[in-house]
This record gives C-alpha cells, sequence and structure tokens, in this order.
C-alpha cells in the first residue's frame, strides 16, 4: 500500500512539474512603441507644376466735339477693343510655412514664390463705319512674370501621416499690359502700357503625405484671381492732322489663373509621439 502511495505521489508530482515548465517557457512581449507623425514644425520645399488661366484686354475711347473720332468710330473701336486671350505654362518654385497641429486638425500659415509665366495677347481690325474702305487695329497683351501667395491652411489627418486640407489667402503679381492703336485714315497711333503690382487672392484644396525623416510629398490646386488694373491715355496722334488729346482713351487688364502642382517639403524638428 505504501508502495502504492509513493508511485501515485511520484506521478502527480512528475505531472505538475511539466505543466509548470511549460507555463513558464510561454509568455508574450510588450508591444513595441511605434512612433506617430507629428506635423507642427517649420518647413521648407519646393513645388513645379501647370497653369492656364485668362485676361480680359480693353481698349474703349469716348466721343468728343473736338476730338478725331466720329459717334460710328467710337462704338466700333470699343467693340474691337473687348478682347481677350489665354495663357497656359509650366511653374516651379520655392514654399516655406509652419504647422500646428491639434489632436486630428492641422492649422498652418504658408508663403510661396514662384515662375509664373503667364503671357497672352490679342488683336483685332475693322472697317470705320464712316469712312469705308479706311479702317484701324487694336492690339493688347498681358503677362506676369511671377507669382507669390501668402495662404492660411486648415486640414485634418486622414491618417497619421496623411493630410487633406484646404487654403486661401492674398495672391500677387506684377501684371503688365500694352496697348496699340493704329489705323489707315490719317496714319492715327496711340499706345499705353500698364504695370501694376496687384494684390488679389487665391484658394484652393491639397493633399500632403508625411514618409519619415520630416519629408512630405504633396499635390494642390489653386484659383487666383488678380483683379483689374486700368489706365487712360490722351496721345493719339495722326500723321497730318496732328494731335487729338480729347481722344481720351482708356485701357484695362484683368488676370485669372487655375494652378495645378505637386511639390516636396521638409520639416526641421517637431515632436514625434509615440502610441503602443
Amino acid at each position: 500500500m505504501k508502495k502504492f502511495l509513493l508511485a501515485a505521489a511520484s506521478l502527480v508530482l512528475g505531472t505538475a512539474s511539466v505543466q509548470a515548465a511549460d507555463l513558464a517557457a510561454h509568455y508574450t512581449k510588450a508591444p513595441m512603441m511605434a512612433p506617430v507623425y507629428n506635423w507642427t514644425g517649420f518647413y521648407v520645399g519646393g513645388n513645379v507644376g501647370g497653369q492656364w488661366g485668362s485676361s480680359d484686354l480693353s481698349t474703349s475711347t469716348v466721343f468728343s466735339p473736338t476730338g478725331y473720332f466720329a459717334t460710328s468710330s467710337v462704338s466700333a473701336v470699343n467693340t474691337v477693343g473687348a478682347q481677350g486671350a489665354n495663357s497656359s505654362s509650366v511653374t516651379g518654385g520655392f514654399t516655406a510655412g509652419y504647422n500646428w497641429q491639434v489632436n486630428h486638425a492641422v492649422l498652418g500659415l504658408e508663403g510661396d514664390i514662384n515662375y509664373f509665366g503667364f503671357k497672352g495677347s490679342a488683336s483685332g481690325s475693322a472697317v470705320y463705319p464712316c469712312c469705308a474702305p479706311t479702317g484701324f487695329t487694336v492690339s493688347s497683351s498681358v503677362s506676369a512674370d511671377w507669382l507669390a501667395t501668402i495662404r492660411g491652411r486648415i486640414g485634418f489627418l486622414a491618417a497619421p501621416s496623411w493630410l487633406l486640407y484646404a487654403s486661401g489667402g492674398a495672391a500677387i503679381a506684377e501684371v503688365r499690359g500694352n496697348f496699340n492703336f493704329t489705323d489707315t485714315f490719317a496714319a492715327a497711333t496711340e499706345s499705353a502700357a500698364i504695370r501694376d503690382t496687384r494684390l488679389g487672392w487665391t484658394a484652393g484644396v491639397g493633399t500632403e503625405y508625411a514618409f519619415g525623416g520630416g519629408w512630405s510629398l504633396k499635390a494642390e490646386y489653386l484659383y487666383v484671381d488678380l483683379g483689374r488694373a486700368s489706365a487712360t491715355s490722351t496721345n493719339l496722334t495722326t500723321a497730318g492732322l496732328g494731335a487729338f488729346p480729347s481722344s481720351v482713351y482708356t485701357h484695362s487688364v484683368d488676370l485669372k489663373s487655375n494652378i495645378v502642382r505637386v511639390g516636396v517639403n521638409y520639416k526641421f524638428g517637431g515632436p514625434v509621439v509615440a502610441r503602443y
């Protein structure tokens, strides 16, 4: 009987030892800490893309009893002088800004300066209603070499490293317009130039993806409206009839553009939050 009890006890103790050994061999590591990108910080970058836009160019004059034009000629000049020009070009430049991340929202202020390359021209001719077959030609052109913007950004995180945002603010560019009038009645000529640093507005949307080490890629669309600039001239002269300063001309130019571009940014510093 004693031998039986000793054998049973040995079997129980052996089984318990094996189970204890199995339990000691199985354990689970604590999960690794994964870094989460934080958008707060100052950044710089570059961008490249394209713009396509349009401009309304206007040349008009008024009737004056001491002026050059007959009443019917004034309306004819004004009709031909209502012109439009289109432009498309490659753009590119530099960006700098600062972001503040608040939970899943990102607020920011961004500025950029870019080569704009906006250029367009138009020309039209007609016969004087009063004096056929003599007629006139109105030519005009517009250009803007550079564009700068200062914009606020507001966005939300679709994922910790993926930002969707809207942007809007001020747009600045030097807009140049050139206008010329000539005719075959008395070899009349008139010209004017506009050179104005315009303050307009811009708005758009974009997306940005951070891929590590402070680097991020972005794509965005902006609409730009630089408003209208105008000038007057009184320099109409003819070959044999002299000058007609009472024939006042008014010239104007506006500029609107759509911009699509991609870019890369580098963020300096800023916290990286760990999560499990």
